[in-house]
């Protein structure tokens, strides 16, 4: 089973999207048999390495979130530390 075949969604398989599609209107029966099962396989074949692409990119960006975070947490503790220094003197 594959995602729902909407353009914006998978511009890298848009071409793939597109013959598919056609196939399916071109051959209403002979797609139950198989006709277009060649283009299926590509299809699954490009929202894989798509969906890798976009989990790289979303690891990527989750880890300067997580070294942005660190950087803030790491200011905030060393301002705290030097405000209760100057709060208790």
């Amino acid at each position: 089973m594959h995602p729902p075949l909407t353009l914006h969604k998978h511009p890298m398989c848009a071409e793939i999207i597109g013959e598919f599609q056609k196939c399916h209107i071109d051959h209403p029966v002979a797609k139950f048999f198989g006709e277009c099962t060649g283009l299926k396989i590509k299809l699954d074949r490009c929202f894989r390495e798509e969906k890798a692409l976009k989990r790289k990119a979303n690891f990527e960006q989750s880890k300067k979130l997580k070294e942005r975070l660190q950087t803030i947490r790491k200011e905030d503790a060393a301002s705290s530390t030097g405000q209760e220094t100057f709060l208790q003197s």
